[in-house]
């Protein structure tokens, strides 16, 4: 009983938060955290290639070998600030060009100064490199220390920044290049076994594919569409 009411709270907190309320959730009492972000991180990806301002974002997903998606990212505090936000990471193989995951990773940091507010976004990082995606393979890494990130370019024929990582947001609306220098990604192993029902590490989902679920087919399937080279773009 208190299990349930507890996931009823976490549904509506996440729907209060996100505007968004999944239909799967009708159907389907287990249901869990890990569920309802993969459904968000759907939401937040359609929002951004929806916008011809962020062609520069699909150019890049081409060429890139990983995407995270956080579908929201809060910002603010009063003298001591911080950033944090939980988001999912699929990742390509380089060989066969499919797509692997979502693997379940958080973002945060801490900072000092004067700031009143708060802010949220929707925040889409491309993985460009090899080193990228191993960082995120790893249990942590920190933004800028052990990969190099910069804001994504905005808007066709923009040039991006040579990174490791180029990160977007999205908030009220407007898009915008996005960088979190020293924040720290951590993944998120708990809900790793949650969602797949299983023990499986960020390697073994994202690179070996050895566990699945048909509830992330539609997100890998968006992903795959927009980050085919055209060339070699599957018709759906």
């Amino acid at each position: 009983m208190q299990e349930t009411i507890r996931r009823s709270l976490i549904i509506a907190l996440l729907f209060f938060l996100t505007g968004v309320m999944p239909l799967s959730l009708i159907a389907s009492e287990r249901y869990t955290e890990a569920d309802v972000l993969v459904d968000n991180s759907l939401n937040t990806l359609r929002q951004f290639i929806a916008d011809p301002n962020m062609q520069a974002f699909q150019d890049l997903a081409k060429r890139a070998q990983g995407i995270l998606i956080i579908p929201q990212v809060l910002r603010g505090g009063f003298v001591v600030g911080g950033t944090g936000g939980t988001g999912i990471f699929l990742a390509r193989n380089m060989q066969t060009g499919h797509w692997n995951g979502p693997a379940f990773y958080t973002l945060g940091s801490v900072t000092f100064g004067l700031q009143i507010g708060a802010e949220a976004s929707q925040v889409i990082m491309a993985v460009m490199s090899k080193k990228g995606v191993d960082s995120l393979l790893s249990s942590s890494f920190k933004l800028g220390a052990d990969v190099t990130i910069a804001a994504g370019p905005i808007g066709a024929g923009a040039k991006a920044a040579t990174a490791d990582i180029l990160a977007y947001s999205r908030s009220k609306g407007a898009f915008g290049g996005f960088t979190v220098e020293g924040a720290v990604i951590s993944t998120k192993d708990g809900w790793n076994e949650s969602y797949y029902g299983v023990p499986a590490s960020p390697a073994e989902i994202l690179l070996n594919g050895a566990v699945k679920k048909g509830q992330a087919d539609e997100l890998i399937k968006l992903i795959t569409k927009i980050a085919t080279p055209t060339s070699r773009k599957v018709a759906y």
